[in-house]
């Protein structure tokens, strides 16, 4: 089947650009001397987190139980859950760790490695943890220059029933860089925060076996990874149109793309409608710092994945979005085009399913799991 027999909308996955993703990633790690756990949140998809992991030890990242029990079935055993773990999940947590080689969790506060230690005692085991730090996005961690953060790390250090495995950030904050310079020098910021606190908290005569960092602008801009033991991208198999306007990536690197179908067209008005809303592509708007005028997605032809020139996605409704612009007159009812998704990880979710494409012909078709 060709690309353009399909349904529309739907999720299409060009294998050969994802596995070339995933092959530059995998190279560049072993490279820099830093193990590769990916994060396979951007995709749910067991078939890709394979792909992703063979050049390296198999370990992954994830961001819910749900993924993590779904991995785990098919064969994967050494996960991060990479979220601090809310203490009404510790249970299963542990549950799922007692399955499988280790199931890393995450503290940022005492009353959740409290609570960790309570269960894991309870249990008479040990549960793997990582102290997650703040490199500068401001969402989750602790400060490394706090008090507290000296707190937890004794506390998890010298627990009789916590497996203290190191330190971990997510430099998420890069997503608002404006160019691959200033990525790169967040990237060197998280670098080297993180081997400062490292050097530190050893310093006091603790062991801190794993330095995990990354974000696929971060790891993707920088050339040094001295005293980092792990990366953990995820967006970098599919990239979106995000990566492309902060520098990331180039449009012949896009993995992920959705397809739509052209159902009405206004040449009067230079506004034309497809049959892919919010739903297919969600309501990210976020590279409006780089391009004011972004909109909801970049629309490229279908055959060869090229921008279509003039064409904007100005507004998006459930099922249908709005292209604006003086490319409309080339357009007809029934003519297809893709569209490049501002956040793939998002506009995937959208999908029970991807249509895998060698070029322009279907090949597989992969279901991503599901579930909190």
């Amino acid at each position: 089947m060709q690309v353009d027999a399909l349904s529309t909308p739907c999720a299409l996955v060009d294998l050969d650009r994802l596995e070339a993703n995933a092959r530059r990633m995998a190279e560049k790690a072993l490279r820099l001397g830093v193990r590769l756990r990916p994060h396979v949140k951007t995709h749910k998809c067991v078939e890709i987190a394979r792909i992703q992991t063979g050049l390296h030890f198999g370990g992954i990242t994830v961001s819910t139980l749900a993924e993590a029990r779904a991995f785990a079935a098919r064969g994967f055993s050494d996960i991060t859950y990479a979220v601090p773990v809310a203490p009404q999940k510790i249970n299963d947590a542990a549950d799922l760790h007692a399955e499988i080689h280790s199931l890393n969790l995450l503290v940022d506060h005492p009353e959740t490695a409290r609570a960790i230690e309570e269960i894991a005692s309870s249990r008479r085991t040990h549960l793997p943890v990582l102290l997650e730090v703040d490199c500068g996005g401001g969402r989750s961690g602790v400060d490394p220059a706090t008090d507290v953060a000296q707190f937890l790390v004794r506390r998890l250090a010298d627990s009789d029933h916590i497996d203290f495995r190191g330190l971990l950030t997510h430099a998420g904050h890069a997503y608002s860089a404006r160019s691959r310079s200033e990525v790169y020098d967040i990237a060197c910021e998280e670098r080297n925060l993180m081997a400062a606190f490292a050097a530190e908290i050893r310093d006091l005569g603790v062991d801190i076996p794993e330095v995990s960092i990354g974000s696929t602008p971060t790891i993707r801009a920088v050339d040094d990874l001295t005293q980092i033991t792990e990366v953990r991208p995820g967006n970098y198999v599919f990239f979106d149109a995000f990566q492309l306007a902060i520098g990331s990536c180039d449009v012949d690197d896009v993995a992920f793309s959705v397809l739509a179908t052209v159902i009405s067209v206004d040449p009067d008005r230079s506004r034309a409608v497809i049959d892919a809303g919010a739903l297919a592509l969600s309501l990210d708007r976020s590279p409006t710092h780089v391009d004011p005028e972004c909109g909801y997605g970049l629309p490229v032809t279908v055959w060869d994945q090229h921008p279509l020139p003039g064409l904007r996605l100005v507004a998006l409704t459930q099922e249908h979005g709005t292209l604006a612009g003086p490319g409309v007159e080339a357009l007809r009812p029934g003519t297809c085009i893709r569209v490049v998704p501002n956040h793939s990880c998002l506009s995937s979710a959208c999908f029970g399913r991807y249509h895998v494409l060698r070029g322009t012909e279907v090949v597989d078709e992969w279901q991503p799991v599901r579930g909190r």
